[in-house]
Order: structure tokens, then C-alpha cells, then sequence
């Protein structure tokens, strides 16, 4: 059971954390007001982000973009 509520603590952790992100970009908050958390019967966490109007997306898109280094970008990694 620690396991799972370990789990449960990550995943609001990351949903929390999504949802500043995508305020944080000047979205409003009816484009992240579905996000919520999730975890698997094993414990894993999981994010579920629900649709997004597709021009969020690309604002979200373009704000990942300007994150990545030449190098990543070049090599098409996410950065870490």
C-alpha cells in the first residue's frame, strides 16, 4: 500500500507541477483544468492530461523547444 500512495504523492506532484508550467505560459486555465493524476494498481504514477485545444499545444510545444540545447535539438533528444 506505501507503494501506491508513494505513487499517488508523485503523480500530484507532476500534476501540480504541469499545471504551474501551462499558467506559467499564460494559458488559461480551462486548457490544463482537466489534468489529474493517476496511478497504476502497482503504484506507478501516471499524469492524465486530458485534450488540449490544439493552439495551446503549440504554445506548450514552442516553449519545449526553447528549452532544448543545439546539441539536443540536433539530435532530436528531449533534454533531461
Amino acid at each position: 500500500m506505501q507503494v501506491w500512495r508513494d505513487g499517488r504523492t508523485a503523480a500530484l506532484n507532476a500534476s501540480d507541477a504541469m499545471r504551474e508550467v501551462l499558467a506559467s505560459l499564460g494559458l488559461p486555465e480551462s486548457a490544463y483544468a482537466a489534468i489529474r493524476p493517476q496511478v497504476t494498481p502497482r503504484g506507478q504514477p501516471l499524469v492524465h492530461l486530458d485534450s488540449i485545444p490544439a493552439a495551446h499545444v503549440e504554445q506548450i510545444a514552442e516553449a519545449l523547444r526553447g528549452t532544448r540545447t543545439h546539441r539536443e535539438r540536433d539530435s532530436g533528444a528531449l533534454p533531461t
